[in-house]
């Protein structure tokens, strides 16, 4: 039996996400889903009258491939995919995992190389296609979350099937406030951070890059970062989880990481490249049909309420210079139930306790959207 949501969200990716038209290649990359939702998509594609090229791949074979991958082996596979990208207008990837950690033990200098010689590849993809990133619902996931598997489900498709346009209405207020700010200043528990988003691109993201989505997005100016931030959502990087990671910096540079336990892999991965100790990214979360983490970074980054502070690689569209082989979304829920926190604008509070304050942006709390978004 045809699952009906299946076709809906093939065709939010292929008519909404990618805006795909006759002619387009798209390549579909999909790491263990369901092949009814491929078959139904590759159906999608063609129905605009584009082209569908697939590649299938599991965890557990990327995973055998990782531990022995030799530096030869990834300058062919970036001459190869590399061009193949070139032929791309699209890019669909739609991710599942049965084991969020299946590559926790491939060699952290292994991931290291192949982040640095196969990275053309993600900024051909990033900066020249029309992409879009699905995380697939999975039991796993549904554990993590604490939900069963059809509840979690359910709650997937009702929030990865959003009415984006109207969506995206939403989010002007916060555009048109955040290009006119200069100083951010957040606090909260364990946090009180201070940067300057000044000149910096702002970007609304409403289903046509991530599903699920709902954020809006800059970086801090490279240099002005000061102060102290402790992320309470819990995070996975390189296969390997971390809880209650806090940085501090000093014009703009990290010079300091805890993570309890963690903190040598924690100073590994900030010693990736000089740009893995500086922010490529700063975030608000926005998406009311999300409230809790769980530990799957497409999901928590865009819980209502919350920010997300990111070393690493900056964005060509909100593009502060830093560069990066590493880009790691790191989140904090600022709602009452996580501790709470405030957020300021050029010194006026915007955002207090995860809902905005200010009259021409509460519009963006939760109950607000959920009235104009379908439930």
């Amino acid at each position: 039996m045809k699952e009906p949501r299946y076709r809906r969200l093939a065709d939010l990716l292929t008519g909404y996400s990618t805006a795909l038209k006759r002619g387009d290649r798209v390549w579909i990359d999909a790491s263990e889903i369901p092949e009814a939702f491929v078959v139904e998509l590759i159906r999608s594609v063609r129905a605009r009258g584009a082209d569908p090229f697939v590649h299938l791949h599991t965890g557990q074979v990327s995973r055998e491939l990782g531990r022995g991958v030799t530096e030869k082996a990834l300058r062919f596979s970036l001459r190869h995919e590399l061009r193949k990208m070139k032929e791309m207008q699209a890019y669909i990837a739609l991710r599942g995992s049965r084991n969020a950690f299946e590559s926790s033990d491939v060699p952290a200098e292994k991931q290291k190389l192949a982040g640095k010689i196969l990275r053309p590849i993600s900024d051909r993809r990033i900066n020249h296609t029309r992409w879009v990133v699905l995380r697939w619902p999975t039991p796993a996931m549904a554990q993590a979350a604490g939900m069963s598997t059809e509840a979690f489900e359910d709650l997937f498709f009702r929030v990865c099937t959003l009415d984006y346009r109207r969506l995206a209405l939403a989010t002007k207020p916060l555009v048109r406030r955040m290009r006119r700010t200069d100083r951010v200043h957040i606090t909260g528990p364990g946090t009180d951070l201070r940067f300057s988003i000044k000149n910096i691109g702002i970007i609304p993201c409403v289903g046509e890059r991530n599903i699920p989505d709902g954020e809006v997005f800059t970086a801090p100016v490279k240099d002005s970062v000061e102060g102290q931030v402790t992320f309470n959502a819990p995070a996975v990087y390189r296969g390997i989880p971390f809880d209650n990671v806090c940085l501090k910096f000093s014009k703009g540079k990290i010079v300091q990481a805890r993570a309890g336990d963690k903190s040598r892999e924690l100073e590994q991965i900030f010693n990736s490249d000089p740009g893995a100790r500086y922010i490529g990214e700063f975030s608000l979360g926005l998406n009311p049909y999300l409230h809790e983490p769980i530990r799957d970074i497409l999901f928590d980054e865009k819980i209502a309420g919350s920010f997300h502070f990111t070393p690493g690689q900056a964005y060509e569209e909100a593009d502060n210079g830093n560069r990066s082989q590493v880009h790691w979304d790191l989140v904090c829920l600022q709602d009452k139930a996580h501790g709470g926190g405030r957020i300021f604008f050029d010194g006026k509070l915007v955002r207090e306790d995860g809902r905005f304050v200010d009259k021409d942006l509460v519009g963006l709390n939760p109950e607000k959207l959920a009235r104009i978004l379908p439930t």
